[in-house]
């Protein structure tokens, strides 16, 4: 009996930041070795093994049960940059979280009002294609993807209000 073919899991997050311009916002993107500056829920990310690589992790609380915390961790390479388009794409390469097969692309937009041409702010956009992850719905990692991405566009904007 062959096994079942699973199929991917795909989504997209978007976060319409108010004020910040595109070109202040893209930057921080393209750090990809400081990820944890745009998503407060990273404890660290720094470059590793080839130079494409980095590494991000998370310490978890223990539970309330006195568990001990967890350290939950991913490497990801960069795949590709377009400083043009303002878009980056990466994929997961390991990871203690049940992750297997997940690329994604963050992609930063201007947004301009119809009349002048005026920039108003940016979108940002996170996209992906993804194995399904044992114990998780799509609906629930969507869930988590949109929370994230919702929380790195209220950092974002708050970082660049004070400078």
């Amino acid at each position: 009996m062959a096994a079942q073919q699973l199929s991917k899991w795909e989504g997209k997050a978007i976060a319409n930041l108010k004020g910040p311009k595109a070109e202040q916002v893209w930057p921080l993107f393209e750090d990809f070795f400081n990820f944890q500056k745009v998503l407060p829920t990273i404890d660290t990310c720094y470059q590793v093994k080839d130079g494409l690589t980095r590494c991000c992790a998370r310490t978890l609380p223990p539970s309330s049960d006195g568990g001990e915390s967890i350290i939950k961790w991913c490497h990801e390479r960069l795949l590709a940059v377009d400083n043009i388009e303002r878009c980056l794409t990466y994929e997961v390469l390991d990871n203690n979280m049940g992750i297997r097969s997940y690329v994604a692309t963050f992609k930063v937009l201007s947004i301009s009002d119809d009349i002048d041409d005026h920039e108003l702010g940016c979108q940002i956009q996170w996209s992906f294609v993804a194995d399904p992850i044992d114990g998780l719905t799509l609906e629930f990692f969507l869930g988590y993807v949109d929370s994230s991405l919702q929380s790195m566009a209220e950092n974002i904007e708050k970082a660049l209000e004070s400078t």
